[in-house]
């Protein structure tokens, strides 16, 4: 007999890819706690710079700018990945099951959609400015723009986790459960 397509048997391969995704999260986490910690460094070095040796260091604010953006796009996609997003559950909670199920087929395929137009338009704009310097950095204008393209990634691939894990009839676990 086949599986029914809510609650039946899961394969070796869905277990799999919800690990990746797990790991991925999991390492996203990771990246923004370092981000955030060298946020707070370049910060601290512009204070001291100013205040103290009276020569405000002109990179420290264009690299604590970039890792805001770094920290920022890891988060929205770990934030999707783990359900952490604004939502109106409160109305879908009242709904009748058949259609609360096919109201959260639609959100998820909607925020898929969302992440790989992100990943598409924003790698698209990175290509476009790559030749610009960012003039205190002496990096390319394009890594502003990269991670906006992964995070659309990874929204992509956490959404066909969460799509996946519906016609199961099961939850995605938070990266850190």
């Amino acid at each position: 007999p086949l599986p029914s397509p809510r609650g039946g048997g899961r394969k070796k391969e869905d277990l799999m890819y919800t690990k990746l995704c797990r790991t991925l999260a999991r390492a996203c986490m990771w990246l923004g706690i370092l981000g955030l910690v060298a946020v707070i460094c370049a910060v601290s070095w512009q204070v001291f710079g100013r205040y103290v040796l009276n020569n405000t260091p002109t990179w420290a604010e264009s690299l604590a700018l970039l890792l805001v953006l770094y920290v920022t796009m890891l988060g929205v996609a770990v934030g999707v990945r783990d359900a952490g997003h604004i939502g109106l559950e409160s109305f879908l909670v009242l709904a009748p099951d058949w259609l609360r199920l096919k109201m959260e087929y639609l959100i998820h395929a909607l925020i898929l959609i969302f992440g790989a137009a992100m990943a598409w338009n924003c790698a698209e704009l990175a290509g476009s400015v790559w030749d610009y310097r960012l003039p205190t950095l002496w990096i390319s204008e394009g890594w502003k723009y990269v991670p906006a393209t992964v995070s659309g990634v990874l929204i992509v691939l956490f959404s066909i986790e969460h799509l996946i894990a519906l016609a199961q009839g099961r939850e995605v676990e938070p990266a850190w459960g």
